[in-house]
Order: C-alpha cells, then structure tokens, then sequence
C-alpha cells in the first residue's frame, strides 16, 4: 500500500536503505539508483528526511524570561552540584525504567557522584487511562523511592520525578542549567528532545548529549555519547564520560553538532521534500 504513493519518506537512511531493499528482493521492484525504484510500471523515490527544529530560534528561547527564571532556581537548588535531564512522554518506547536503573548503576560504580549529580525526569503522561501506563508510572515512582531511599543525604537528592508538562521556553532554560540530556528511548523514529537539548546549550559552557543508538537522532548526532540503552552499565559509563569531559571537547562536539542542526533545520526538511515531489514526472 505504501507504494501507491510517488514519494515515500523515511526519518534514517537506515530504514529507507531497508525499505527499498525489501521491496526490491520481495517484490522484484528495479533499483534506479539515487532513492528511485521502479515498480509496476512507476517510478517511486524513497529517502530519508529526517526532520529538522529551528535550532536558532530554539537558542534563543534559553534567553527568555521564563527560561531564565528557571536556570535561576535551579542553580540555587544545586549549588554548584550537576543535573542529568531527561524529558519524555510516559510510554514504554522511551526506556524511562532502565534509565532509572542506568542512573542507579551510575552511582554504584562512580560512588564519586553522590552527592554531586542528581537526574531530574520530566514525564508527562500518556495514554493514562491505559492500564499498561498506569503500570509504567507506578513503577516509575517505586524506582524513584527505591533510589532515593538508597542514597539520599539530609540537603541532596537522587531523582526528582515530575511528571507534568513545562512550555518550551521553561523547557529550554531546564536544558540550558542542565551538564547532561539523556535521550535513551529503546526505540525512536527521530527524538527531537535531543536535538533541543543541543540547540538550548551556552557556546561558552555547553552540556553533553548521552543518546540512545536506538533513536533516529543518532544518525546525524555522533557526536553525541551514544549507548544502548538496554544496557544499565554501558549507560552509566557514558554517563561518566559525559560529566568528566573537559570544557574544549565539550564545545568542539557541541559546535559541530549545533551547526549541523542549523544547516538541517525544519525549513531545509521541507525544501528537500517538496524539491522532490518538483522532480517527479507528471
């Protein structure tokens, strides 16, 4: 059925690589070369497109009163201490109880943490009147306690769990005041928490990206520290690297990756479309 349209659109080159690949084994589709497969008489492209932000206009968001307002308090709530954020919806695709327990290993095997770093969980929910989601929250807020229970101190923290929804602009601001954005969804077709989290960050001292190899973003983020996110050690270790790395490294990958999103925002998206569906034959 897909193939009844002229232009079919993927967010990786990895999944339109497979699409065309199917398609041409299977269904014994010709390749043309450049994304175009002829089938049944048709010509049909099939590219990636993956989408863009307007990571300029989200930059400046980071200035705004609201956003200022919230990296006020929150750097007299840490105290010179680092936050990890992650922003996500409530749905098991985001991988939200085994980033809790990735965090948890993390202060198992870097003890030097305690104390020092805490993980603040945005998660809006979805779907509530879904049992399975209503499971997913009730074992979210018992790994909370479960971590909180194990490690807090009298004036710090673990997770703190919040699961309400902030406007963009209090968003940016949660980004800008935070060391780490840990994007780890077990599944994802882009995530564009990721690329916020990117285009949010000061030039002079930004955070570091942990991102899941599993998102679509990773494609053109490689700069990112990327882990899989089913592993709670591998995770915990990119986390460490990411609160230890040095100020030029962190500047050197968040330049190249800030550029690149400015290059590839959401207009550059939509051109690379609509150039497309221009080139077709009438």
């Amino acid at each position: 059925a897909m193939l009844a349209y002229d232009l079919v659109g993927f967010q990786t080159r990895r999944d339109a690589d497979n699409f065309r690949r199917f398609v041409i084994e299977e269904l014994d589709a010709t390749d043309l070369g450049d994304g175009r497969i002829s089938i049944g008489g048709r010509e049909v492209i099939v590219r990636a497109y993956p989408i863009g932000i307007d990571a300029e206009a989200f930059s400046k968001f980071g200035m705004t009163p609201d956003a200022r307002r919230n990296i006020s308090r929150l750097e007299k709530l840490l105290g010179g201490r680092q936050q990890i954020i992650g922003v996500d919806r409530i749905d098991y695709s985001k991988g939200l109880p085994e980033r809790f327990r990735a965090f948890e290993r993390l202060l198992e095997d870097y003890p030097e943490n305690r104390g020092r770093v805490s993980l603040m969980q945005v998660a809006p929910p979805s779907r509530a009147e879904l049992d399975a989601y209503i499971d997913i929250r009730r074992e979210l807020d018992e790994m909370t306690g479960h971590v909180n229970g194990r490690f807090a101190d009298l004036d710090w923290t673990p997770i703190r769990f919040l699961t309400k929804s902030f406007p963009r602009r209090a968003l940016a601001g949660i980004y800008r005041a935070s060391r780490v954005g840990l994007v780890t969804p077990l599944r994802d077709g882009m995530n564009l928490v990721a690329k916020e989290y990117i285009a949010a960050q000061r030039a002079e001292d930004p955070g570091v990206l942990v991102l899941s190899r599993f998102a679509g973003a990773a494609e053109g983020m490689k700069e990112a520290v990327i882990v899989n996110p089913h592993s709670a050690e591998e995770v915990a270790a990119g986390l460490q690297s990411a609160i230890t790395m040095p100020l030029e490294e962190r500047r050197d990958r968040w330049q190249i990756m800030f550029d690149r999103l400015c290059e590839e925002d959401a207009i550059a998206w939509s051109r690379a479309i609509m150039n497309d569906v221009a080139s077709m034959k009438a």
